[in-house]
């Protein structure tokens, strides 16, 4: 393979006045770094310099070729016409990898220039090692010449330490958690890529409990760590904001606006400048609300309540939601340009149904969070730990509010163990405590779907059929035909029955309580 160096001419250095060192003609002044061809890059201005160079370079080493290529620089520290005569000089060069290695000399040219020489060959642009050369670090010695090779991935123990820094932010964003789901812990890792590299807005959606919260608080944490910000995490709980009350929160109103004596605040757009705006439940957010926020989010500037004069903020944003924001703005309820704005980064937390390889985890997790806040050790009996993983890792167990049952379930359970260990009693106890918790609240969503539906008519419905009828809306909210709502509804009868109308069937049941399918549908 032959050597060929690509670099600059030295207009100070390469002239020796100040010292006889020259960088460009040390590159041949190494017996064990032979060098077949110098591609020097000079202004026209220094045309008479590179010639002296070249003949200096041929008399040392007569087999190395020294081709000088004239590139003029209006602003050699002008870093867009450096780098683009560099890369343009990279694209028509020709490189043949096959028969030569290719160097760049760093040692000569601006700062500029080797700042552009870096970021070429970094991306492949110009397939080369980086030669840094030196004078003499001794009396008799020759002078230096170094090689860099950018290809990390040569260099295991760097390698190493870049997987380690990011299992440690990845291991922020969980809590410590050790997870085992694929799908999750792929999610965090995007996640944390994301929030390493970038400022725009991040949207994360899921049922309520499955711990969008805790991965918005800790999102900020790695933020700070990664130095994307240096101010605090703001949280705003957009379900208490309405009207004028919302505004004033957000964005602030000035001194005696409301003629009260020491009324002023300064807004919580305001608190969160430098640092990150947390939108909780932001589908809770009303449409007047909406626009002043779109507006501060793409400005960064906003009017106080009764203030003439703007005020200037600039902050990250994390949303949360719980209800899918295409539906909403589909329906009118939320401004599909704030969605465009804070959807650019989305990620949608699975339920912890979606989840049950984590709860064996998570149940130690819990644990210990629950040790810490009652100041004492508590642990599991062997058969209690065993007969409750049972019940919380079925599939039949729903977890309907997600971690905010789950972590209520184990802090009950640690607060009864007087003696710290919880027993299977104690288990078998939390368990049906837990059913009775979801049949109620099933009970109570039922007559709330029903309500809507029939209105006082609901009163007259006896309970069990409260059940059945809620169970056939929802099915036929979920399907997209009669039929297919009757398939799904009458699948195990349908053998047993003469006539297999399914829609029929739905039809006529639907009729008992003056309902239609269209009504349903439109629902």
């Amino acid at each position: 393979m032959r050597n060929v160096i690509i670099g600059f001419l030295g207009t100070q250095l390469d002239m020796g006045k100040k010292r006889k060192w020259k960088p460009t003609v040390s590159l041949v002044q190494h017996g064990d770094f032979n060098v077949d061809r110098i591609e020097l890059l000079h202004d026209h201005r220094f045309n008479r310099l590179a010639h002296a160079v070249k003949a200096e370079i041929e008399a040392i080493s007569p087999l190395t070729e020294v081709l000088l290529c004239q590139l003029d620089l209006d602003d050699p520290w002008d870093f867009q016409e450096v780098y683009g005569k560099l890369f343009d000089f990279a694209r028509d060069y020709g490189f043949d990898e096959d028969r030569e290695q290719y160097h760049v000399h760093l040692t000569t040219g601006t700062h500029v220039a080797q700042i552009c020489w870096f970021l070429l060959t970094e991306a492949r642009h110009v397939p080369a090692r980086l030669v840094q050369t030196g004078p003499p670090r001794g009396t008799d010695a020759p002078p230096s010449l170094d090689i860099i090779d950018l290809d990390l991935s040569r260099y295991n123990a760097l390698q190493q330490r870049f997987d380690l820094l990011s299992r440690e932010y990845s291991d922020l964003l969980k809590g410590g958690v050790e997870t085992r789901n694929a799908a999750f812990n792929a999610l965090i890792d995007e996640i944390e890529l994301v929030a390493g590299a970038s400022d725009a807005p991040m949207l994360l959606l899921g049922g309520s409990g499955t711990g969008k919260t805790q991965l918005a608080q800790r999102i900020h944490d790695l933020k700070l760590q990664r130095r994307r910000v240096k101010g605090r995490l703001v949280q705003v709980n957009c379900a208490t904001l309405s009207g004028g009350h919302a505004q004033a929160m957000l964005f602030g109103k000035r001194r005696n606006f409301t003629g009260q004596a020491g009324s002023e605040r300064s807004g919580l757009l305001r608190e969160a400048d430098g640092g990150v705006l947390f939108l909780d439940e932001v589908d809770e957010l009303d449409l007047g609300a909406q626009a002043l926020l779109l507006h501060a989010i793409e400005s960064g500037r906003y009017y106080p309540l009764g203030s003439d004069h703007e005020v200037t903020s600039r902050f990250q944003i994390i949303a949360c939601a719980n209800r899918d924001l295409a539906d909403l703005a589909a329906e009118g309820r939320f401004r599909p340009d704030l969605l465009a704005r804070l959807n650019l980064w989305t990620f949608r937390l699975p339920p912890l149904a979606d989840r049950r390889e984590d709860i064996a985890p998570n149940l130690y997790y819990e644990l210990a969070q629950a040790e810490r806040a009652l100041g004492r050790q508590v642990g599991f009996n062997a058969d209690a730990a065993e007969a409750y993983l049972r019940f919380a890792e079925d599939p039949a167990t729903s977890w309907p509010a997600n971690f905010r049952d789950f972590s209520g379930s184990v802090q009950r359970m640690a607060t009864l163990a007087a003696r710290g260990r919880i027993t299977r009693t104690m288990v078998d106890d939390e368990i049906t405590r837990l059913r009775a918790l979801w049949r109620q609240a099933d009970s109570d969503a039922d007559r709330v779907l029903v309500g809507d539906l029939l209105g006082k008519r609901a009163e007259a419905i006896d309970p069990f059929d409260i059940v059945q009828l809620a169970a056939v809306v929802r099915i036929c909210r979920a399907s997209r035909t009669l039929s297919d709502a009757g398939r799904r509804l009458f699948a195990a009868s349908r053998a047993q029955k003469a006539s297999r109308n399914d829609a029929d069937r739905l039809r006529k049941y639907l009729a008992r309580y003056d309902l239609s399918w269209d009504q349903l549908a439109i629902a």
